[in-house]
Parts: C-alpha cells; structure tokens; sequence
C-alpha cells in the first residue's frame, strides 16, 4: 500500500483545499447533519445551490466526462474532493448522492448519448434530483422477487405496483424503476429496467415516518402509470442485468460514505465532556478498554480503505475491499452510536441541541439498522463476499430456473 499523494495528486488536493476555503465555511462539529441521515425545508436550497458551484468548477463528479459537466479526472481525484470537502462546512450531498452516484452511471451505461445528455446536466447541477425504486414489501432483499407488473400495449409501458424503502421520493423529479414484464421467465430474466417522471399520473408518495423523526423513506404506488418505451434502458426482459450495474454502484457509494461523521474521535470528545459517578468518563478503565476496541477496529477499516485507494491511485479497479466496508461501517456505527448513548447515561434520552453532542449519537444510533440494508443487507453481501471473493460454494437456489409464476406468491 502506498499512503502518500503522488505529486499529480498532492498538487490536485492543494487545488481543491483552495477553491474550498475560498468557496466554502469552515467545517463545524456540531452537525448531526453531517451523517446525511435526512434534509428538508431551507436545507434543499442550499445543498442544490452548493451543488450548482460545485458543478461550475466541476467538482460536482469529477470522474466524469467535461462533455457531461464533469472534469474528466480519475477516481482517487474524487476521493482526494471528497476528503478536502469533508473538512468545510457544506451542505450535505446525499440528496445528490443515490442520483450521480446509482441512477445517472446506468442511464449513461444504456440511454443514447442524445438522452444522456439531457439528463446528466440538471443532475449534475442540482436541478433534479432522482430516486431508485427497487425494494417492494414482499421481495426484501431479494430483488429479483419483485412483484410490480409493467404490460406494453405497443407503444407505452402500463405499470401497476408498490415500491417501498424508496429515499426521497418525495422531492425527486425522476427515478429508475424495475418492473416484471415477463412472469414465464424464472424470476431473474422476466425484469425490465425503465427511468421516469416522478410527477407522471398515477403516482402516490407516502412518506414512511422514521424513529430518528425524519421522514426520509417513502412508500411508492403506482396505478396505471404510463411510462414511453423510449425510457426503456436495455432490453426488454435484461433489466437483472441492468440492475446489477446500478447495485453495484450502490454498494460501493453506501460502503464508503458510512460513519465520516461519527467515530472515535467524536466518542473521545464525548467521553472528555461526560462525568461518570466515579469521574470522567474517559478515566474510566471499562470506557477506555471500550475506545481502544473502536480504534483497533477503525484502523482496520481505515487501513483496507487505503488498499482501495491504492488500486485507484495506479489506475486499477477496486477489489473486494469496498464489499467489506458496506459491512463493517454500518454495523460499527450502530454499535459506537449504542455505547455513545448508553454512556451519556438519562441525557441519552434527548435529542438536538439539548442532548451531548447535539444529539447526533443519539440520530446515529437509531438511524444505522437502515443502513444496514440499504445497498444489499448484511446476509447478502456476507453470500457475495463469500462466493464470489473466497470461492466457498453458493447458497442452493430452488427457484432459480422456475418460471415466476409457479412460485408461491408469484401470481
């Protein structure tokens, strides 16, 4: 591994780190925002007007092509924006995130230059924003099990269904969707991807109302939606294909933007502040033997991240590494948000300004289970990791070659 900037790359974070400072505030700690965990009201405005300054300069994706308002750089030059940006005061992306990072890289994938072309510029900019409805009620992790029905009469698709899980639905002007078209074909070949208006007829959103108390999950039903067959991307029947390269964006944007809000140092700074019956909390052997177990842990991670960057630094394509990390740092979030929590003892029971660090363990903690399935659930990322990266045998899958609707609830 190698841990330092090649000259091309310190002179391109020197670059970053300027226009920042000179474009953006310093960085606060007292953000619960910073994980990302939700955004409303004036919130919207501002991250779409960060994003529209970012797009100008061409930071907004830096991989991407300056035909599409890009700057054409590689993708440790992304991670080196990435890194410089999380030490100012921004609005959060994540609205931004699920659109250039999943949607907008399949669009690109399977639409005509022409389509890309129309639809890469406003998102890049902040003016729409898109959503991926995959998960319904009945399938869970098993995407391929889903159930929603898109019927061609010639020239329109006819789509009727339920998605849920689906992030902010509620504010997205477009989404990726993947319907069943063809309920003979054994359940992987009978699925078609399409884009759409989230403003076409027939479409309701019902916002799901979370523990942390955002509302950033939405139930999505469609009656009748009619969706042009030139929105269509790839084949009929070929959406599975489709599908995976949006997962396997998905993945790696969920693996790697997890928990920069919220790790050691924060339940360090929290630990100096608390007093325990017996003293400061950080004094205490049981807290202290707790923080060295998440530094050890964090190194680990820290540590096959730099592997990560290391294949992209020399141009290679990422290893098995950016599976783990969806893994770990969401389960490791969700435990450190806990012991926060139980730390800060009645206090634990607050939330915003009124808590210990603004609440933000307390959001962390009763937002990270969500993290766990978004991008794949811990169970199925542990049978790709394992079949895929360690060779172990598969899963027995009974229903892989049967036709979907002989299935049981596959009518």
């Amino acid at each position: 591994m190698d841990f330092d900037d090649t000259p091309a790359e310190a002179a391109f974070r020197a670059e970053v780190h300027t226009w920042l400072a000179e474009n953006a505030g310093p960085a606060r700690k007292d953000r619960a925002d910073n994980l990302g965990l939700g955004i409303g009201g004036t919130g919207l405005t501002e991250a779409k007007a960060w994003q529209a300054k970012k797009a100008a300069k061409g930071y907004a994706r830096v991989t991407w092509p300056t035909e599409f308002g890009g700057l054409g750089g590689t993708s440790i030059q992304q991670v080196i924006y990435n890194q410089e940006e999380a030490k100012f005061d921004v609005p959060p992306g994540q609205i931004f995130s699920i659109g250039l990072g999943m949607c907008l890289p399949t669009l690109m994938a399977y639409a005509s230059k022409d389509t890309s072309a129309r639809y890469v510029g406003p998102a890049l900019r902040g003016e729409e924003i898109w959503c991926q409805l995959f998960s319904e009620p009945a399938a869970g992790s098993d995407v391929a099990g889903l159930r929603m029905r898109a019927e061609s009469d010639g020239t329109d698709w006819i789509v009727n269904g339920q998605k849920i899980w689906t992030s902010g639905a509620h504010y997205s002007d477009y989404g990726l969707l993947l319907a069943r078209t063809d309920w003979n074909a054994p359940k992987h070949r009978g699925l078609t991807m399409f884009f759409l208006s989230m403003r076409s007829s027939g479409i309701e959103i019902r916002p799901i109302r979370q523990a942390s108390g955002g509302s950033n999950f939405n139930e999505v039903f469609f009656s009748d939606v009619r969706i042009p067959d030139s929105q269509r991307l790839g084949e009929a029947g070929q959406g599975w294909t489709v599908a995976l390269t949006t997962l396997m964006h998905e993945r790696l944007a969920v693996g790697g933007g997890l928990g920069g809000g919220l790790d050691v140092k924060e339940l360090l700074a929290l630990a100096r502040e608390l007093e325990l019956e017996d003293g400061p909390a950080l004094k205490n052997a049981a807290v202290r033997e707790r923080i060295a177990d998440w530094y050890v842990r964090s190194a680990g991670l820290k540590y096959t991240t730099y592997r990560t960057l290391t294949a992209l630094s020399r141009g290679q394509q990422p290893g098995p590494e950016a599976s783990i990390a969806k893994i770990v740092v969401a389960a490791k979030l969700q435990d450190l948000c806990a012991f926060a929590t139980e730390l800060e003892g009645e206090a634990g029971a607050l939330k915003g300004d009124d808590a210990p660090a603004h609440g933000a363990f307390q959001l962390g903690w009763m937002s990270a289970p969500g993290l766990r399935i978004a991008g794949g659930t811990d169970e199925i990322l542990r049978n790709i990791i394992a079949e895929r990266v360690l060779g172990l045998p598969p899963d027995v899958r009974v229903d892989k070659d049967v036709p979907f609707n002989k299935l049981a609830g596959g009518r």
